[in-house]
């Protein structure tokens, strides 16, 4: 493990994999760096579909990282980590418990990006006393609505085993020749590493990774009164136009969580956090630094 020194002086694209085995068997992929003596917890990034620990963008890891640490995680199956992917968000949550205990980490803040926000939500509700603060990014509710699988468009090209630059902006970003081409600025930062990268994921994390998706939007309005078991502070935020996950369900989780508050970016859609990374860091900076 890096010293406190070298650990502020990583960054996203320089920062080492290392690894950790769990009781479960598995072993967990992870990157960790930033500001260890920072008076907050660590901050847990969970991934979007198919993401591995290189899809983060570094210009926002990094700058949260300037104030606190931060720790990216390959989730069982994923990347570089062992096991098999689970099919349903529920057992995600549990893979990361484990990760969490492997790490003798009792104390969390959270911040999941999509389907990680899924499992962020159910980490959040199997270990209430660990988890402190959680950020809930272009994600839904169990039971959203417009979330039971994707458009055929969305789904063909999210699952398209060799995904190029204009899959990836169709996918993240507006239509916006504005959108565009700040997700281009994204795409040049997140594949800058030189050596050290993890693993892309193959069709098999998709395929579990879309069945876990699908489970949880099948329509169920009652599934939302869980959501009143995530009584910490939650900051949720997405793009004005999200077609993966529709912005109507950051709303909903809004209205649903018991101490939440939201923040919609203008001209942006799934891909938000990446096309203003800085803002959006900033904006994640100020809330989980709040006692």
């Amino acid at each position: 493990m890096a010293t406190d020194t070298q650990a502020v002086e990583l960054s996203q694209l320089t920062a080492p994999i290392i690894t950790v085995e769990a009781a479960n068997g598995v072993t967990y992929a992870y990157r960790r760096f930033g500001r260890s003596d920072a008076p907050w917890p660590p901050l847990l990034f969970l991934q979007h579909f198919r993401g591995n620990l290189d899809n983060w963008d570094p210009l926002l890891v990094d700058t949260i990282a300037g104030h606190r640490e931060v720790i990216l995680l390959d989730n069982a199956g994923v990347g570089l980590s062992s096991g098999k992917v689970p099919s349903t968000v529920t057992e995600m949550a549990r893979d990361a418990i484990a990760f969490l205990d492997a790490l003798e980490i009792g104390r969390i803040d959270v911040l999941g990006y999509s389907l990680g926000g899924m499992v962020a939500q159910e980490l959040a509700l199997l270990r209430p006393r660990v988890v402190r603060r959680i950020v809930l990014a272009g994600t839904g509710p169990r039971g959203g609505q417009q979330m039971h699988g994707w458009t055929f468009d969305i789904e063909r090209t999210a699952n398209n085993a060799n995904n190029g630059i204009e899959d990836l902006l169709h996918i993240f970003f507006e239509v916006t020749e504005t959108s565009r081409a700040l997700g281009r600025e994204y795409i040049q930062r997140a594949f800058g590493r030189m050596e050290g990268a993890d693993k892309p994921n193959g069709p098999e994390v998709a395929r579990a990774q879309y069945d876990a998706i699908v489970e949880w939007g099948i329509p169920d309005p009652t599934q939302l009164n869980r959501l009143a078991g995530i009584t910490q502070p939650t900051l949720v935020a997405n793009g004005d136009n999200d077609m993966m996950i529709p912005t109507v369900n950051s709303q909903i989780l809004a209205d649903h969580l018991p101490n939440a508050r939201l923040r919609i970016f203008a001209d942006a859609a799934h891909g938000f956090l990446f096309q203003y990374p800085r803002q959006f860091a900033e904006l994640v900076t100020e809330f989980l630094s709040a006692a």
